[in-house]
């Protein structure tokens, strides 16, 4: 069987880094990071989102009848990959998700966030509507822009990543006390695709450092030749490359395993992202030395977003722990990031905020 990607997935891949370009360069990055607004980082970007809507970020897995483009995991994980390459802001993984769940968001002309329990929901304030997957069942509460922190009495909180605005949420609507709707939707399995999802996002941000760290090294100079000539800066780019490679490896063989839903792979496959993400940031910034620790470099920027996205969708010991009751082949007591333990998701949420 051949693994590697296709000309059609390579050019899906390519197509997706050249919108991304177009429509959100790195002065589009830095003004965000730049200049937030008094309440937090601004809403996401109406035109980059539509675009997105446009080229099928969203409606990649949709059925070709119900206005998709009928691929699969495999695809969507490719695209989630140049998404966190470029540090693309929004809540990309709960809109993808939520693409023929609710009205408009395959098409970009909405933005939609979610919450697997109590504890930190991005772009809450701009959210048209949230998924609630705290359950068996997926429930759907519609808001209208600007009112969900309300609906969920959530209050704002300051993020480490300048281009994330944060809420956080204390207690989730019962779906007894007449909440929000229940969706036919399996929560287990979209919780599952959310992790891939944001492992994908991990990848591309752990292999887009990497690339800063090499092309710094290659022309920063000092005792009159390339830092790259020495072999402990060789030494540091060669252990972020082959984090990078075990972290690809296993994010793309659980897209592959995602539609039975291999709870495990993905749990390994998260866990590597966000290794390989978090700790070739620091590895950047080592090789860039002081100029990396300055505001105006973007290696700060990848850094924080991988602190964030490591608390998301499946967080580090949740994946440990799943991988070893697994291995000791008694996994059946071991949920999966469903309904929360509301002290100790509270608290996590509170480490990624300043």
């Amino acid at each position: 069987m051949d693994f590697r990607l296709t000309d059609d997935q390579r050019a899906l891949q390519a197509g997706m880094r050249s919108l991304i370009a177009a429509h959100h360069p790195r002065e589009r990055l830095r003004a965000l990071a730049d200049s937030p607004s008094p309440a937090g980082p601004r809403a996401p970007d109406p035109v980059l989102w539509r675009a997105l809507g446009e080229a099928g970020f969203f409606s990649l897995r949709l059925a070709e009848k119900d206005g998709g483009a009928g691929l699969g995991t495999p695809e969507a994980v490719l695209l989630f990959e140049e998404a966190g390459r470029a540090l693309l802001p929004g809540p990309l993984v709960a809109t993808h998700l939520a693409a023929g769940l609710v009205t408009g968001a395959a098409d970009g002309d909405c933005a939609v966030t979610a919450l697997d329990g109590p504890g930190a929901a991005e772009h809450l304030a701009s959210a048209d509507a949230v998924l609630l997957l705290d359950g068996p069942v997926v429930r759907l509460l519609h808001t209208g822009a600007g009112a969900a922190p309300r609906a969920l009495r959530a209050r704002p909180v300051r993020c480490v990543d300048p281009t994330t605005p944060l809420h956080l949420v204390r207690q989730l609507p019962r779906a007894q006390d007449s909440g929000p709707p229940a969706l036919p939707v399996d929560a287990a399995r979209m919780r599952r695709e959310a992790a891939l999802l944001t492992a994908a996002q991990q990848l591309g941000s752990a292999f887009r450092t990497l690339e800063l760290a090499v092309s710094h090294a290659r022309h920063r100079t000092q005792f009159g030749r390339p830092v790259g000539g020495f072999q402990a800066v060789q030494h540091v780019c060669a252990e972020m490359l082959v984090r990078a490679e075990l972290a690809r490896v296993a994010v793309y063989a659980a897209s592959l395993a995602v539609e039975p839903g291999e709870p495990a792979e993905i749990a390994a496959a998260k866990l590597l992202a966000d290794s390989a993400a978090v700790r070739n940031a620091r590895d950047c910034l080592q090789v860039h030395g002081g100029l990396g620790f300055t505001w105006e470099s973007d290696v700060h920027l990848h850094l924080k977003r991988a602190w964030l996205r490591s608390r998301q969708w499946q967080p580090p010991a949740d994946s440990e722990e799943l991988l070893a009751n697994t291995l000791l082949g008694d996994a059946s007591h071991i949920r999966e990031r469903g309904p929360a333990n509301d002290a100790t998701d509270v608290l996590d949420a509170e480490n990624v905020t300043a």
